[in-house]
């Protein structure tokens, strides 16, 4: 069963390791291959582990990290959000995403927005998202990718479920 938290800094590895690990495996087919090397180079640093530290939340299943995900509680903006390739396909990605909507509404966000990988647009699709026009994204790595941006109104828990929950 897994377990979403309130991620560590000690968790900063892993989630760059998923993250790199997602992109090249679902990433593919939609963006060329010097893009995916760039975005995908490096290795984690002070910036990214400060990031880890205070934006992510993270699904951990019998002590392995499974999941990233994380909220910007001032803006409403969804980000991070990596599942581990041997995972793929189980439904954390949704758990992740449940997760994060009930803690928006725990902070009184009514509307959530982010910016889709072109391969995770129907995913995030069927998790409600709304969003088909495909616009260039910027990111702080200084690469630009095509993206999907989408919202998603937040709308209340089921009775009994809290962002701790999870």
């Amino acid at each position: 069963m897994m377990k979403i938290r309130k991620a560590t800094r000690a968790d900063a590895q892993a989630a760059w390791d998923i993250r790199k690990e997602a992109i090249l495996k679902a990433c593919t087919q939609y963006y060329p291959a010097d893009l995916l090397t760039i975005w995908t180079s490096g290795a984690p640093n002070d910036v990214w582990a400060d990031a880890v530290e205070q934006s992510f939340h993270v699904g951990d299943e019998g002590g392995l990290v499974a999941v990233t995900g994380m909220l910007n509680i001032a803006t409403g903006q969804v980000d991070a959000m990596f599942v581990r390739p041997s995972h793929m396909g189980l439904g954390i990605g949704r758990q992740m995403m449940d997760f994060l909507e009930r803690l928006a509404h725990s902070h009184g966000i009514v509307s959530m927005n982010l910016s889709a990988t072109l391969n995770a647009a129907p995913f995030y699709r069927h998790c409600g998202w709304i969003g088909d026009s495909v616009e260039i994204y910027k990111s702080p790595r200084g690469i630009e990718l095509a993206c999907v941006p989408m919202t998603k109104a937040v709308t209340p828990p089921e009775s009994g479920q809290s962002p701790r929950a999870a």
